[in-house]
């Protein structure tokens, strides 16, 4: 096997110093543009491709960041990511993606990989509370940017949606319909995302006049399609006058598995089962039965983190961590509609995106 082109090749077939050929690599701007094109002839002949290993040592930092989701089989994560990939490669960055699985143990493991690798930041929906997980890595110089979750001391920057305010807005929905029991269906409740989303709900409901303890939660190990059709089951299984009039699931995934055990079951949808999912992937509006959910901005989450992270990576002393909240907005379908209504769906407006600072540490 033939050793790999080095730079020191390139500056002989060039005639140039191997210094040169390192300013057209990195420094391209200061080099002739005659002699420019004479190293990037030889570097075409060949066929050298530079040691960016090297490179990091050298620079301290490698030209990657870290973007760390709890699933990456969840659309939503899969839209947060092609939001993160737009700006990063808008800043001629690479992202290196690492899915925990909701486990505390490959997060670290995660964490320690992209600090080996001196990535330029790290993105991250965290297991649970992780100021005291993530303030080593901060403090060894590494910025770290929350996605789709909150900073409760201020220590990072963050991006989220007021995920209270949109379990408010699924649980208003099935209550003007008329329906009396509804359950709430997702988990764990350890996730902030799903603690947040029930809040709402239950603050909607005992808003309107009813307890709190009117709504069944029926907790699920998983956000994914096969614990919404273990769900569906339980619900199925009841007594007719038993059963939930509507549900309200923690995300889509939960809410599709959950319509696929009800329409295997005869259950009818809207009818007797009334669903609201949550997050308004692409599959909700395509499903069988038109899922009704309440809208994430996936996308401009993942823009905005990594705006966040290119800002505290690349900025000054100065820098303030910022906590951007944006506003869920609910889609209205045939699977949450009593009487099915002429036209598109219904949306909620949306207020505009909120933000406050935070001093930095």
């Amino acid at each position: 096997m033939n050793a790999p082109v080095s730079i020191r090749d390139v500056a002989a077939h060039a005639g140039v110093s191997v210094g040169t050929v390192s300013n057209v690599l990195n420094r391209p701007e200061i080099v002739a543009r005659t002699t420019r094109d004479r190293v990037h002839a030889a570097i075409k002949a060949l066929g050298f491709v530079r040691n960016e290993s090297a490179r990091q040592l050298r620079a301290g930092r490698s030209r990657t960041i870290g973007l760390v989701v709890l699933d990456v089989a969840n659309p939503f994560f899969t839209d947060v990511a092609r939001g993160v990939e737009d700006e990063a490669a808008a800043a001629g960055l690479a992202v290196i993606l690492c899915n925990t699985d909701e486990q505390l143990d490959k997060e670290q493991r995660y964490l320690e990989l992209l600090e080996e690798h001196r990535v330029q930041g790290v993105l991250i929906t965290p297991v649970g509370e992780a100021d005291r997980r993530l303030a080593p890595l901060q403090q060894r110089g590494t910025p770290v940017i929350l996605v789709d979750s909150r900073s409760p001391s201020g220590r990072q920057c963050s991006v989220a949606v007021d995920d209270v305010l949109g379990g408010d807005a699924a649980m208003t929905h099935l209550l003007a319909e008329g329906h009396e029991r509804i359950s709430f269906v997702g988990g764990p409740v350890s996730l902030r995302q799903v603690a947040d989303r029930r809040d709402g709900a239950v603050r909607a409901l005992v808003r309107a006049g009813r307890a709190a303890s009117d709504l069944e939660f029926i907790e699920t190990s998983a956000l994914n399609v096969a614990a919404g059709q273990r769900a569906g089951a339980e619900i199925a299984a009841l007594a007719p006058r038993q059963r939930p009039t509507a549900a309200f699931c923690a995300n889509d995934l939960v809410a599709l598995g959950l319509l696929q055990e009800m329409t295997r079951q005869r259950i009818r949808v809207p009818d007797e089962l009334a669903i609201v999912g949550y997050d308004d992937i692409e599959f909700a509006a395509a499903a069988a039965v038109p899922l009704s959910s309440v809208r994430q901005p996936r996308q401009e989450l993942g823009r905005m983190a990594a705006q966040l992270l290119l800002e505290e990576a690349l900025g000054t002393d100065g820098h303030k961590h910022r906590q951007v909240i944006f506003q869920p907005e609910l889609e209205v379908r045939q699977s949450s509609q009593a009487r099915p209504r002429a036209g598109r769906s219904r949306r909620a407006t949306r207020p505009p995106v909120s933000e406050a600072a935070a001093p930095a540490t």
